[in-house]
């Protein structure tokens, strides 16, 4: 038997929320994944489309990491936010998803030293806080498994260039329709490789103290929100965090920087991730240094999901593989029905297995 609590939390995560200057249905957040189901030129194609509108339920869409700029680019058939083509392939998905009562935002992606010219293309350099090659490799479509490009240090006048494409892509993703954007500083991509200590031996503003580490992701943000408006602006974090070779003296000093910086932007939303690091609670670091909502992130369950929200600990939760093999995802957790699990072997794969093909759960019971 499901005891009161038990219901009472599964309510709270299923209640509305507004955050910033965007309503939800519910707190269930899909949270951003790379999938590689763009066209090669980061043109979104009919299977995005699809993929999206089946998860539309979802309180909201943290849609994939997109490229802001071509130098930005990590990974094949990643998705960009640069060109008109881009805009107005991404307005067939946000319409699809409004058109269910979802709501969808932009994560804002800019990969810095991690990419490869046979990614890019040969005329098309990685640039990065400084010129320090990341360890380990790149799968490539052309040439396999290559080696991450050594990047170019970005100088002070390129910075500002860099910035103001974060501007433009917030300006695109709201001509495409989205609902807001959301900065990627976590996973070892620009913004936190200008934050993190590891990969950030610059001398002026943008180097040094942790302060001065976090000002270009509080640029980029301060920027967006300038253009867009800072309730449809989100930031997504994960400190400890040591992917695509990113190290830092101290992560938990190093985000308090950061949070303190953005604070008083009035961001929609904080999207936090647990941190790998035994000795860093992220999430009671977010509640201590940011004022606004908090999306939680990393290995929920519905149950647990549900708790974290009743007990206030932050105000919605956002799940990635639940909603891999889930497009129902929220309908599952109403009904308290099993979840299905997803193929791990066709997450980056072209095409619709393993994309498009995972059923509803009313689906599988009258098949």
């Amino acid at each position: 038997m499901i005891s009161n609590q038990s219901i009472q939390a599964k309510e709270a995560l299923l209640s509305p929320l507004i955050i910033g200057d965007i309503t939800l249905n519910n707190r269930v957040v899909m949270a951003p994944m790379t999938r590689n189901r763009a066209n090669s030129d980061g043109t979104p194609t009919t299977s995005m489309v699809q993929h999206y509108s089946d998860r539309a339920s979802a309180g909201l869409i943290v849609a994939e990491g997109t490229w802001p700029s071509r130098e930005g680019q990590a990974y094949c058939r990643q998705p960009g936010i640069e060109t008109k083509e881009h805009c107005l392939a991404w307005r067939h998905v946000t319409d699809a998803v409004h058109a269910k009562g979802g709501k969808i935002v932009l994560q804002i992606m800019h990969s810095g030293r991690i990419g490869s010219k046979h990614i890019k293309g040969e005329t098309v350099k990685s640039f990065a806080p400084s010129a320090i090659q990341a360890a380990g490799k790149v799968y490539t479509d052309s040439a396999g498994m290559q080696d991450f490009d050594v990047p170019l240090a970005l100088n002070t006048v390129q910075v500002a260039q860099v910035i103001a494409k974060h501007r433009q892509a917030a300006i695109n993703a709201i001509e495409a329709g989205f609902d807001g954007v959301e900065l990627h500083c976590t996973s070892g991509y620009l913004p936190m490789q200008f934050l993190c200590s590891g990969s950030n031996q610059r001398t002026d503003k943008y180097g040094g103290s942790s302060d001065n580490r976090a000002s270009f992701a509080y640029e980029c943000l301060l920027s967006m929100s300038d253009a867009i408006g800072a309730g449809r602006v989100g930031l997504r974090i994960n400190p400890g965090n040591s992917f695509n070779d990113c190290s830092d003296d101290n992560p938990a000093q190093s985000h308090i920087s950061l949070l303190k910086q953005v604070n008083g932007l009035n961001l929609a939303y904080l999207h936090v991730m647990k941190s790998p690091l035994a000795e860093i609670d992220a999430f009671a670091l977010a509640r201590e240094h940011f004022d606004g909502p908090l999306i939680l992130n990393d290995g929920f369950e519905p149950a647990s999901a549900a708790e974290a929200v009743q007990e206030q600990l932050g105000q919605a939760v956002s799940f990635a593989r639940h909603f891999i093999a889930n497009p129902d995802l929220v309908y599952r957790i109403n009904d308290d029905l099993p979840l299905s699990t997803f193929d791990r072997k066709s997450l980056y794969t072209a095409g619709d297995a393993g994309y498009n093909n995972y059923q509803t759960h009313q689906s599988l019971t009258t098949s």
